[in-house]
């Protein structure tokens, strides 16, 4: 029987590729400002704040996934 103490997750680097990507893609729609499109002041702002949230739960995955 093989009992080693190596238990490394095998889903890491999903846990902080998909973490990346959802701070790139909240990058991305705040630098594509969506303020200064011709829609109410309600919708940029839900786009915004929908765009922070984004970043903060990539980042959080990221952190997650890199904890033991």
């Amino acid at each position: 029987m093989n009992a080693t103490n190596d238990t490394s997750d095998r889903l890491e680097p999903v846990g902080i590729a998909v973490g990346v990507l959802l701070v790139l893609v909240a990058v991305g729609t705040l630098v594509g400002a969506p303020w200064t499109t011709k829609g109410s002041v309600a919708a940029s702002a839900l786009q915004v704040v929908g765009a922070v949230a984004t970043a903060a739960i990539g980042a959080l995955l990221v952190w997650i996934s890199r904890t033991d």
